[in-house]
């Protein structure tokens, strides 16, 4: 079988080898287990390698470079236009020769991706949705058109649809889906942490608007004004970085809260399990493999109620679901905290769940999308 990947995901090459962002990578190495060659459609720029970089783990690879486009400005508006036509010739091209086509969306190229897609009515294909799929979600245009074109049974065919979370009145060809990052063979006992220790919260994430981490920050830096024994590390990388540091010094918590940076995923798998709380106070999210991961270790989440995680949370008795209300927010914390017995139930209720999604159920899943004996 020849597979083609159509994605937004910017590459790199080094060593013979494609890299590109790791949790992206190592699902996508599942898929190709299963297949012979594999066209990858994707930018392509010269980066410097970090922990959070993976490469494909395939004999096997074709790289088809597309360009990058935004149209912010007029004189980005008229690039665009070139761009996006050599890119869907580009994209074509790879479709043709294809025996399955796989889409990664949302992204200017998944749109781009959604749109060729419509010529190929007879070729396997299936779509990974990685945002929030929640109709009732205020989202770009952009998104609203990828998501509309892939429900539509009239103009796509023979398409599988993969979003995350149940929703309503969905078209058939919508299937409700996961993404796994362990194995069963890693279910080893986790001790729970009891509150005899002082509290150690964590945030892992893109150090961005939409993440929200000095929400995180906040709501520690309240628990401790309240005289509760806690601190809290932050890892990842990004723009708000800076805005970070300075909180940081001006409030005087750098004994407390700590900046760790983008880390590998062991460093960070020892830090769930040392941890009592996970907070991610995210303004959109599609499957929050951070929170899965965490709940995996025994790391309680605290969280924003957007896209599935009210449901991966089941309403709240896996965790905390915030109402961004900082006052509130700290109260529901502390009455957590005052009740080690809820803690703990909640805690085994977010292990339990999260351990269903392995990476060997994600393959044998995987196995039935592709038509895999």
């Amino acid at each position: 079988m020849k597979f083609c990947i159509i994605t937004h995901v910017v590459h790199t090459e080094a060593n013979h080898k494609f890299y590109g962002y790791s949790p992206y990578i190592n699902e996508m190495n599942i898929w190709l287990k299963n297949v012979d060659e594999v066209v990858v459609v994707a930018p392509k720029e010269n980066f410097s390698l970090s922990p959070i970089h993976e490469s494909y783990s395939h004999s096997s690879i074709e790289f088809i470079k597309v360009k990058k486009f935004n149209a912010l400005t007029f004189s980005a508006k008229l690039k665009a236009f070139f761009s996006v036509l050599k890119n869907c010739i580009l994209i074509y091209k790879a479709m043709k020769k294809a025996d399955h086509i796989h889409l990664r969306c949302p992204g200017n190229v998944g749109l781009l991706g959604c749109i060729v897609q419509l010529f190929f009515p007879k070729k396997q294909k299936t779509a990974k949705y990685a945002g929030n799929w929640d109709p009732k979600s205020k989202q770009p245009l952009s998104y609203r058109f990828q998501k509309w074109i892939l429900s539509s049974t009239f103009f796509t065919k023979n398409m599988q649809v993969l979003v995350y979370g149940e929703w309503e009145n969905q078209t058939k060809n919508i299937k409700p889906f996961f993404t796994a990052t362990y194995s069963e063979n890693q279910k080893q006992n986790v001790a729970l942490r009891p509150f005899s220790e002082p509290l150690k919260f964590l945030f892992v994430g893109a150090l961005s608007p939409g993440k929200q981490p000095i929400y995180a920050i906040n709501l520690v830096q309240k628990l401790i004004e309240k005289k509760k024994e806690c601190s809290l590390e932050i890892f990842g990388d990004g723009i708000e970085k800076t805005k970070l540091e300075n909180y940081i010094i001006e409030n005087k918590l750098k004994e407390l809260v700590f900046l760790k940076g983008n880390q590998s995923l062991e460093t960070i798998k020892l830090a769930y399990c040392k941890s009592h709380f996970v907070i991610l106070p995210s303004k959109s999210e599609g499957w929050p493999k951070v929170i899965a991961e965490a709940m995996f270790w025994g790391c309680l989440p605290i969280v924003s109620k957007v896209s599935c995680l009210p449901s991966m949370l089941n309403k709240g008795n896996r965790g905390i679901l915030l109402e961004m209300n900082l006052d509130h927010d700290v109260s529901q914390i502390e009455q957590l905290i005052d009740n080690e017995t809820i803690y703990l139930e909640r805690t085994t209720n977010a292990m339990n769940w999260s351990r269903k999604y392995t990476t060997d159920f994600f393959e044998s899943e995987i196995k039935t999308l592709l038509q895999v004996k």
